[in-house]
């Protein structure tokens, strides 16, 4: 019954215009986000102790309210600026703003959870990183969380290394979580963020086909296998019949081509790569001599090896493509099977939306 008259006073109050109320037994105070009404507090009693409570409390939501929807348009902003949605004017007079430091040395770290599903990681990250003014952390999609890593001038290389291997070691402990994590270059100014994510995200891109067994990726670290991931699957195609005789690769078996692996390994040493592999070293010429019959590239010979080894990327690169181009139409076909079974069978929706200034009244 009190919580019902309480309610009629809320209603009554909203609609005054008044921005405090103070009666024998209840007093209320409008809160505001910016100049919109949003909220209704109650106080029950009407003494000078319950006002100056009650003034207190408004004010404090009012604050949680600005400082929630600070952050909230942090987030857009920096989720905007990683994805280069903004023109650099826009970026300077929100930084502004904002009050983020422009001219600041920063770097921005992938991190890729390995299985889908996985919801702890940008928790944790936001525990970690995100509790101060300098570093931005924010989800990509269900799989990536991005950070955004403020930097000192005597960090380097070494140091974005270290701090990636923190993060795994950190989301593995704590969260349970198996993560990849690739960081791009360092940019000087705020709106050259969007590289450092474009080159973060190329290295995770990269290091699934190359590099799978590493946990993190740096940009500048990629080698030539960042150069083969921008050619185009027709040149590769090309590159491959002009080096390889008409299915020569292919007849290489799973023996063989780790023979190779470990002949790169050892620097093209005979006498190395045998020990490792407890071989008789006149076996391993063997299978370097059966490579040669097979392919015409002898691999002891050193410009023979690069092209071979350059070649082996090329069709991993290749089958990678492949793959994701499957895939991808796969999802385009079990889209398009959704659409058309929800445009047959689905019903019609209606939707009541109240168009009052006021949310729900909050009493304390």
């Amino acid at each position: 019954m009190k919580d019902a008259c309480l309610g009629r006073e809320a209603v009554s109050f909203g609609e005054s215009g008044e921005e405090e109320r103070v009666e024998e037994e209840i007093c209320l105070f409008l809160i505001r986000d910016e100049e919109d009404p949003v909220y209704i507090l109650g106080m029950e009693g009407g003494s000078h102790e319950a006002v100056t409570a009650g003034r207190f409390g408004a004010s404090q939501i009012a604050n949680l309210l600005f400082a929630y929807k600070e952050k909230m348009d942090k987030n857009r902003f920096i989720q905007n600026l990683i994805l280069d949605n903004m023109l650099v004017v826009d970026v300077y007079n929100q930084a502004k703003k904002m009050k983020i430091p422009v001219e600041q040395r920063r770097v921005v770290f992938l991190i890729e959870s390995k299985n889908e599903g996985e919801t702890l990681i940008l928790e944790t990250m936001r525990g970690l990183y995100a509790t101060g003014m300098k570093d931005f952390v924010t989800a990509v999609d269900e799989r990536h969380v991005i950070l955004v890593k403020a930097l000192e001038n005597t960090d380097d290389y070494q140091t974005l290394n270290r701090i990636a291997h923190e993060i795994v070691d950190t989301l593995n402990m704590e969260a349970m979580v198996g993560v990849r994590v690739a960081y791009g270059t360092i940019v000087e100014e705020l709106k050259d963020v969007s590289r450092s994510y474009k080159e973060a995200d190329l290295a995770l891109q990269v290091g699934e086909v190359f590099y799978a067994e590493k946990n993190i990726l740096a940009y500048d670290e990629l080698g030539i296998g960042r150069l083969i991931h921008q050619l185009p699957p027709s040149l590769c195609e090309m590159f491959l019949k002009e080096v390889f005789k008409q299915g020569s690769i292919e007849s290489l078996d799973a023996e063989t081509l780790f023979t190779i692996q470990r002949f790169f390994e050892n620097n093209l040493n005979v006498s190395e790569t045998s020990r490792g592999l407890f071989v008789h070293r006149n076996t391993l010429v063997y299978r370097l001599e059966k490579i040669k019959k097979l392919t015409g590239l002898d691999l002891r010979e050193f410009d023979d090896a690069i092209v071979f080894k350059v070649a082996l990327m090329v069709k991993k690169y290749l089958s990678a493509n492949r793959q994701n181009t499957d895939h991808a139409q796969a999802r385009s076909l079990c889209r398009a099977a959704k659409s058309a079974w929800a445009g047959r069978y689905a019903a019609p929706r209606c939707q009541l939306l109240h168009r009052g200034a006021l949310r729900r009244p909050c009493f304390l």
